[in-house]
């Protein structure tokens, strides 16, 4: 069995521990997106208002857990005195949003994401008006090592690979993820990236990372996906795009109503 390689890079919000507020990043920490600032484990770096970081790819879920906490834990080093909190979506204060966020904090999204269901570009989100932020948890899948993200045979698999995550982590996270503020923005189902190593999926909010027991979970959710792949299981091939279906309509009883999505995955931790 080949070895599956596990990335992530979460964005996390600050909350000011007097009021509660949504607090915005810009300012507080070194790293930007296209200079991110090593640290052991990984990188952190500003993503408009937002806390990010990165770690290094992991073959263990015990690795995996060790890099994403030991990268956490230096980021609120940096923010002291503020909380740092896995939450998909800060509402900002007006004012604040306004007259103290700088313009380029304002911006909303980088480089475009895929829709791995019909191959095409996803639209650029656009909130309004609103001083409303979403943070992702979105999931790095290395297979293989300096791939042409722009070879068609390449992107075909990445996008089938997402399709298959769509199965395994996508609608499984409406169980930890229930808000669909988020996914009116990002995150619809089958958000992908190629990349030379393997594939970013980019449906899954920062959730996840509210607790150890739901890291774990991630990691071997996506393992098991990968292993039936390999073995030639893809669960599109018999549930066609009900995945796609129950992410964007946000069904969350999708457990009742289709009681034959059973892809054999470990229960859900108590704690998500």
């Amino acid at each position: 069995m080949r070895t599956i390689l596990l990335g992530a890079d979460p964005e996390l919000f600050m909350r000011s521990p007097n009021d509660g507020a949504f607090v915005s990043a810009h300012g507080r920490i070194p790293g930007t997106k296209y200079e991110p600032f090593a640290v052991p484990n990984g990188a952190i770096q500003v993503d408009g208002t937002a806390l990010e970081f990165n770690i290094d790819p992991a073959d263990t879920v015990d690795k995996w857990v060790n890099n994403i906490q030991s990268v956490m834990t230096t980021l609120k080093s940096y923010v002291p005195g503020y909380n740092v909190v896995a939450e998909p979506v800060a509402l900002y204060d007006e004012n604040y949003f306004t007259w103290e966020v700088p313009a380029e904090a304002h911006t909303l999204g980088c480089d475009p994401d895929y829709c791995a269901w019909t191959g095409v570009v996803n639209p650029r989100p656009d909130p309004g008006k609103k001083p409303m932020r979403t943070a992702a948890g979105h999931i790095h899948i290395g297979w293989t090592d300096g791939a042409d993200i722009y070879d068609t045979e390449h992107f075909t698999y990445c996008a089938k690979v997402a399709r298959q995550m769509d199965y395994y982590l996508g609608v499984y996270s409406l169980e930890w993820d229930k808000d669909p503020t988020r996914r009116q923005l990002y995150g619809k189902a089958g958000a992908f990236r190629p990349k030379s190593y393997g594939v970013e999926y980019r449906v899954l909010s920062n959730r996840w990372l509210a607790n150890e027991a739901l890291m774990r979970w991630v990691y071997k959710a996506v393992q098991i996906a990968m292993a039936d792949a390999d073995g030639g299981f893809w669960a599109e091939d018999k549930f066609e795009n009900l995945a796609q279906h129950i992410i964007d309509n946000n069904i969350l009883n999708w457990q009742t109503r289709w009681p034959t999505l059973d892809l054999g995955l470990p229960k859900i931790p108590e704690a998500a």
